[in-house]
């Protein structure tokens, strides 16, 4: 593992390049492949900034909703079992799971948490008006 520059440094460095130098220098297909780029750059930006907490916040609200379960330990096999969690959640609301109002209440919760966690990364504006 590298100390300097961080990972945060070195995408930032290129957003800011993509950014200053080839969108103010280009018009047309450069300009716009560079504003997607360093979009796609910011938004990678967000989500290892706010990864661990977002996990976090989405692995305790299934567990509010499915049931307490230990969190795996390593990033890969986190993302792997929310995801499993989730296609899990998916079939109880079709079987009628969120039918009980208190359950649905717990539900929209989570979903609300989890989609704003989501919006923070993909388009932080939209997030900053829900």
């Amino acid at each position: 593992m590298q100390d300097r520059p961080t990972v945060d440094e070195l995408l930032e460095a290129v957003a800011g390049f993509l950014r200053d130098d080839v969108m103010t220098n280009t018009t047309g297909r450069i300009n716009f492949h560079a504003r997607v780029s360093s979009n796609v750059l910011e938004m990678m930006r967000r989500e290892l900034n706010h990864r661990e907490e977002h996990l976090g916040r989405e692995w305790a609200g299934l567990d509010g909703l499915l049931g307490l379960e230990s969190a795996p330990a390593s990033f890969d096999a986190l993302q792997a079992r929310l995801l499993e969690r989730n296609r899990d959640l998916a079939g109880r609301i079709k079987d009628g799971f969120a039918d009980d109002a208190d359950v649905r209440g717990r539900l929209l919760a989570h979903l609300r948490t989890t989609v704003h966690d989501k919006l923070v990364v993909s388009n932080p504006a939209l997030a900053a008006d829900a």
